[in-house]
């Protein structure tokens, strides 16, 4: 399984970007999406998730100001990112969990650069 992550780019404080994640060949619609980030230096954080079943969570740092949603029907995860701050700068990547068992995949990430 590869998840297929883009939608990253450089943007302005105050900007917006909205982040893609395929999933071509995973029965998308039996695992929980999450979004994670990785800034220089730092652990890789949860951001946000989707359960199977459309709920959401976020971390408080970006809690409305980012959406998470998913297409079925096109075995997509978005996220949409807001009012964009230069310390949200990272590589954010799309994950996808499988609650039997246990299993996670990957995607390669997508950078995202907020300038200030």
């Amino acid at each position: 399984v590869q998840l297929q992550a883009s939608g990253g780019g450089l943007v302005q404080a105050g900007g917006s970007l909205r982040l893609s994640c395929a999933t071509p060949g995973m029965t998308f619609s039996f695992y929980d999406m999450s979004w994670y980030r990785q800034a220089p230096g730092k652990e890789r954080e949860l951001v946000a998730s989707i359960s199977r079943g459309g709920r959401t969570n976020y971390t408080d740092s970006v809690n409305g100001r980012f959406i998470i949603s998913r297409e079925n029907a096109e075995s997509t995860v978005y996220l949409q990112i807001n009012s964009l701050k230069p310390e949200d700068t990272a590589i954010y990547y799309c994950n996808a969990h499988f609650r039997v068992g246990g299993l996670n995949y990957w995607g390669q990430g997508t950078l995202v650069t907020v300038s200030s």
